[in-house]
């Protein structure tokens, strides 16, 4: 393929791809924005297959098929409640890349008598950031999958080893330029995949949205790295829109958390404590209510907002609430949905579960939109969300959650609470709206509950 035919298709796919990003920016055009980033990726993989630099298509074309039966499979048996996970162990596949390519580069080139200072330097940060990047993201996913506590592991000194660790693999980079070694690379890459575990053990459940935000940006900038040890100005390209994306993304998270992104990255907020927080102290009175209780509460109103949480995804309710919100619609009560920037276990994960459901994206609004109607409003139906409308972010100072701004639906008239039990949220935090007088919960699985709620509504 001629040169600048090869490289005009590159430029096309990256202009597809920043419409991609153009695209994601809002629901209604999301669709959109993935079908320029596929087409933008598509004659990316076909401009590299055309490459002369390609001699062989068999080892290829082998982790072309491989990729693509694994990937079929999970997409296809992936249960909305385990995007997240999914997005994290993504995340390490990229990390790990990285990490192999710059390996791999350097004994090739080491071989050929090819190692220059321009390139080491490349290989040494490229092996760094892709180490962090899968240790990070392995984190990440135990957390969210649950196998690791998702309360902060905190020690004392932490981050002056993490500074100590910063600072030794940014010395031996500079060092591995003038004096190459694979022992030094390697040993670049061990403490990296340390200081991975090490930056993300400390940060607690309450701010692992903004984690899995983090690592999608640290992939990109890993992927970019890739791109300058191989040469490939698309893979450069492309890794820095992730990477920067990703990093705007974690600010504007931060932001909407009241919380700092240096110390989110250094870890330390979250939970202080496992268990059940209800069950740690002295036992409250709460208030519990029927399905037919809360449709008649809802059949009775003028305005209703919906809540949507974790919980709404463990159950996968969406489709039972889509119904709720026709049934709501068809006796012309007003309804809404209410979304906080950090609900779910990702950017964006109840946004995409209502769409799943085709809830017209004209009944979403988020938190600085809505928060001001809450005080009108005659019943707010929380499903399975927690941590997002408690009232402790704001009252209480000593709570790990203090600062965060949250749903205000402690204004409202009545507040319905669908909760499994009275465990505390992902935070490990007892949620304080629950004991207030105009709260009542209703006990049970979140698709139940709504499929018995409309059922009262119909009859």
């Amino acid at each position: 393929m001629n040169d600048n035919i090869f490289a005009l298709i590159y430029l096309i796919a990256t202009i597809l791809f920043i419409f991609g990003l153009k695209g994601l920016s809002s629901p209604k055009s999301a669709l959109k924005g993935n079908f320029s980033a596929m087409i933008g990726m598509a004659l990316a993989i076909f401009a590299t297959l055309a490459s002369p630099e390609v001699h062989s298509y068999f080892w290829i074309f082998m982790g072309i098929g491989i990729g693509l039966v694994i990937g079929v499979g999970v997409a296809i048996k992936i249960q909305m409640t385990a995007m997240p996970q999914l997005v994290a162990i993504l995340h390490s596949f990229v990390g790990l890349s990285a990490v192999l390519v710059s390996i791999g580069t350097y004994l090739s080139h080491e071989a050929r008598g090819e190692l220059n200072s321009v390139l080491l330097v490349e290989l040494g940060l490229g092996s760094l950031i892709g180490a962090v990047t899968f240790t990070g993201s392995i984190i990440a996913f135990g957390k969210l999958q649950g196998t690791i506590t998702s309360n902060p592991l905190v020690f004392k000194g932490q981050h002056y080893l993490n500074l100590l660790l910063g600072l030794l693999m940014f010395v031996l980079t500079g060092y591995l330029a003038f004096a190459p070694n694979v022992v030094i690379l390697l040993a670049i890459t061990l403490i990296a995949l340390l200081l991975g575990f090490l930056l993300v053990l400390p940060i607690g459940g309450a701010d692992m949205p903004v984690v899995v935000s983090m690592l999608n940006s640290y992939s990109g900038w890993a992927a970019s790295a890739t791109g300058f040890t191989l040469g490939n100005n698309l893979l450069i390209a492309t890794g820095a829109l992730v990477g920067s994306s990703g990093a705007i993304l974690s600010f504007i998270m931060c932001q909407a958390m009241n919380r700092s992104f240096i110390s989110v990255i250094l870890g330390g907020f979250g939970a202080e404590a496992g268990g059940d927080a209800a069950a740690s102290g002295p036992v409250k009175n709460v208030k519990s209510a029927s399905s037919e209780d809360v449709a008649y509460m809802l059949e009775n109103s003028s305005k209703v907002v919906i809540i949507p949480g974790y919980g709404m995804a463990v159950s996968q309710a969406q489709h039972a609430i889509k119904e709720l919100f026709e049934a709501l619609n068809h006796k012309k009560i007003d309804v809404k949905f209410a979304i906080h920037p950090v609900a779910g276990r990702m950017p964006g994960h109840m946004n995409v579960l209502l769409a799943e459901a085709d809830i017209p994206y004209d009944f979403v609004a988020e938190m600085e939109d809505i928060n001001g109607e809450f005080a009108s409003t005659d019943v707010v139906l929380v499903v399975g969300a927690n941590d997002i409308i408690n009232p402790a972010a704001k009252t209480d100072k000593s709570s790990p959650l203090y600062g965060m701004p949250i749903l205000d639906a402690y204004k409202a008239k009545q507040i319905f609470v669908i909760k499994r039990s009275m465990k505390p949220g992902y935070a490990g935090v007892d949620n304080a709206l629950f004991y207030y007088d105009n709260c009542t919960l209703v006990f049970g699985d979140a698709k139940g509950v709504c499929e018995k709620i409309v059922g009262s509504l119909e009859s």
